[in-house]
């Protein structure tokens, strides 16, 4: 290892998540990225007076070191497994309406306006630039129907530096007919000229992915899920992602246009998009059948508390705790419009809340109830193995890419985080963070060691 490999270095608190059931929290920690990016040294209980000659065994004598203050750390960026970019302006609006009817008066309104691409170039820098200042350094996108804008997203989040999954939304029937697509035809040719052009502008996948997205089977007949399943083959590490068991209402709609099935988990599965690439937004009414046939199939698991919790039609309480305890993947999402937050925090805070309604619904024992530790996993690696970006990010492992936070909850910052004080723990300033903090509390945000935003 030479010195010119070497780009800089953080010494002081980094907190990541060493397992479901445990984080990592070190201190006094040396952590030394490379000029890829990427994680070549992490060293915890380094004496302030021996940094140097750390430094200089690990040949990084010399380089830019950032020290920590007191009330800073360093912890992994958060991955949104859920996302729907088009809806960044209307998020909020038409809240108790239940999930057809905010559909069809609310969002598809809304997202036909991306038919025209000026419209998309004056939106999406804002979705990108607001998503990296709450901390989001992945995001997996659902787009609009639109080819064009589809691809101007993309082009976006390659610009700014943010890591994302981006999909142009099929969607063929039941939606109004300024906003669907023309044929089943047309939706599969602009899925793969889509398909081209984010290969074209990552040929490797690094940062940028194309994901499919059949918007849920409500707006996709047989033959355009026929269609989709192709391309999935002849892509076969490209992820799928849809919405699954999201509500009573949807689940009834879904279940009178396929009537030869009986459940979700084999609609898709039929039509070869249920599989380990799979990205299965909300699962909130899941039968036992359908929860086994997720874990069988190793799916993916896209919480979204907040909608779930505040689009009217119950509140929707997913039993993730089962699902951990299953070891499926699950990773939380933000929804955007269905909720009323893109704050992967307030997303943190709401996969508590929903799992304490889940547990009294449940058991009333506590088992159903997700913990600090566990929502800190969603909200980083775990979210980043559902995406399909678990082994180069979510952590900080020797070989993985620097996808990260800078972390400031001092005095300083002028947030309303709760104070720290001199007999708080590094733990308690990490919860501190996480239930009172804001994206004022995010002072920098790193994807493959770029810094992409500074606040």
């Amino acid at each position: 290892m030479t010195k010119s490999t070497l780009s800089q270095v953080f010494y002081g608190t980094v907190i990541h998540s060493a397992s479901l059931k445990e984080l990592a929290i070190l201190k006094d920690a040396l952590l030394v990225v490379d000029d890829g990016g990427t994680i070549i040294a992490l060293e915890a209980n380094v004496p302030t007076e021996k940094v140097s000659e750390r430094l200089e065994t690990l040949n990084a004598s010399g380089l830019s070191l950032t020290k920590l203050k007191n009330g800073q750390f360093i912890m992994p960026g958060f991955v949104d497994t859920h996302n729907h970019a088009p809806q960044w302006l209307h998020r909020g609006q038409g809240q108790g309406l239940h999930i057809i009817e905010w559909l069809n008066q609310v969002a598809f309104h809304n997202e036909s306006l991306f038919k025209d691409p000026n419209h998309a170039r004056r939106v999406y820098p804002m979705v990108v630039k607001g998503m990296l200042r709450q901390g989001v350094t992945t995001a997996s996108y659902y787009g609009s129907l639109h080819g064009e804008a589809t691809k101007i997203l993309a082009d976006v989040c390659l610009e700014k530096g943010q890591r994302a999954l981006v999909g142009k939304c099929n969607m063929a029937r039941n939606a109004p007919d300024f906003y669907v697509d023309a044929s089943v035809e047309e939706s599969l040719q602009v899925t793969r000229d889509c398909i081209r052009h984010i290969k074209n502008l990552d040929p490797k996948g690094e940062l940028l992915r194309h994901v499919l997205t059949p918007r849920f089977a409500i707006c996709c007949d047989e033959s355009l899920l026929e269609g989709l399943g192709e391309i999935a083959k002849e892509n076969p590490t490209m992820a799928i992602q849809t919405h699954f068991d999201e509500s009573e209402q949807e689940k009834n709609f879904t279940m009178s246009l396929f009537p030869q099935f009986t459940n979700e988990a084999d609609l898709y599965e039929k039509f070869n998009l249920l599989n380990e690439r799979s990205i299965l937004a909300h699962c909130t009414i899941m039968t036992p059948y359908e929860t086994q046939r997720l874990q069988d199939l190793k799916c993916g698991v896209a919480h979204c508390p907040t909608s779930n919790m505040t689009v009217g039609g119950g509140f929707m309480a997913a039993t993730i705790k089962d699902f951990l305890n299953r070891g499926i993947k699950v990773g939380l999402g933000t929804d955007s419009g269905g909720g009323y937050s893109i704050s992967m925090l307030n997303a943190m805070r709401h996969s508590l809340i929903n799992s304490f309604a889940r547990d009294f619904l449940d058991s009333r024992d506590g088992s159903a109830a997700v913990t600090m530790e566990e929502a800190f996993h969603m909200a980083t690696i775990g979210g980043a193995r559902v995406v399909g970006f678990g082994d180069e990010i979510g952590d900080f492992q020797i070989g993985k890419q620097f996808d990260a936070l800078l972390v400031d909850v001092s005095d300083g910052r002028g947030g309303i985080t709760a104070p720290l004080e001199e007999v708080d723990t590094l733990r308690t300033m990490l919860e501190k963070f996480i239930m009172t903090g804001d994206d004022r509390n995010i002072a920098q945000v790193y994807v493959r060691g770029r810094l992409v935003h500074s606040g």
